[in-house]
């Protein structure tokens, strides 16, 4: 039997599957977009309940810089969640169709543009701050210190390096931010490109916000650990003296 945080990984990489589908529209069409928000809905769901300590200790213990950024960050996800899939489902005209839901359109648009897209980045960054717990089981992380290994690790952070820079130009170019500042009125899909194409460039994006959120978190921790050290240091030399 699968244990609770190895059921967590595998919600959270059917999530991140799933939100590569959900944000190329052009390539799912209505229904299948609206099927697969739903399920995200689901996940979402499960995924927060199966984290109910997280929010039993909110208001428990110090928090750190770094507690801080991780607790912002999840409150955003959860807001941007909220708002997307109520928006989604006010609009839609497939699995929750059956709802007595009349009117309000236009405001439900304006949240589902806004919502969907900061979900997006948000939920990607929130991957990357729990990177290293999502690879733990999937990587023998003893082996980098390997020296055969020291090069391959190289290669492949050089690669994600690459990869989220072109996710990072990709994401300019679509104009992403100007659909989370509702500064466009409608989002401008790509029609053009091949399907595969589109969910590529969709992990790209997701691979830089990742990428962001990993490299952002193990910076404040290693200032954290400094700043420790420091003090230690400071208490030493001054009961030394």
């Amino acid at each position: 039997m699968m244990q609770k945080r190895q059921i967590k990984i595998v919600l959270d990489i059917f999530m991140s599957i799933a939100l590569l589908f959900l944000m190329a529209f052009q390539v799912t069409g209505d229904e299948y977009h609206e099927w697969i928000g739903a399920g995200i809905l689901v996940l979402f769901v499960i995924h927060n309940i199966l984290n109910a300590g997280w929010y039993k200790a909110l208001f428990k213990g110090k928090y750190s810089i770094h507690r801080v950024l991780r607790t912002v960050v999840n409150i955003l996800v959860l807001v941007a969640i909220i708002l997307t899939g109520y928006s989604g489902i006010v609009m839609s005209r497939f699995v929750f169709d059956f709802l007595p839901i009349r009117g309000g359109m236009a405001t439900a648009r304006k949240l589902h543009l806004a919502g969907s897209y900061w979900a997006f980045v948000l939920m990607s960054v929130h991957i990357g701050m729990h990177w290293n717990m999502m690879i733990g089981k999937l990587m023998v992380k003893r082996t980098a210190e390997q020296s055969e290994n020291k090069i391959l690790i190289w290669v492949l952070r050089i690669a994600a390096l690459g990869n989220a820079i072109y996710g990072a130009v990709v994401f300019r170019q679509a104009e992403i931010f100007r659909n989370m500042f509702l500064q466009n009125e409608f989002a401008i899909l790509d029609y053009e490109t091949q399907g595969v194409l589109i969910i590529l460039q969709n992990l790209s994006m997701m691979s830089t916000w990742i990428f962001v959120g990993h490299y952002l978190s193990k910076g404040i921790a290693k200032l954290a650990i400094s700043g420790k050290k420091k003090k230690m240091k400071t208490y030493i030399e001054f009961y030394l003296l």
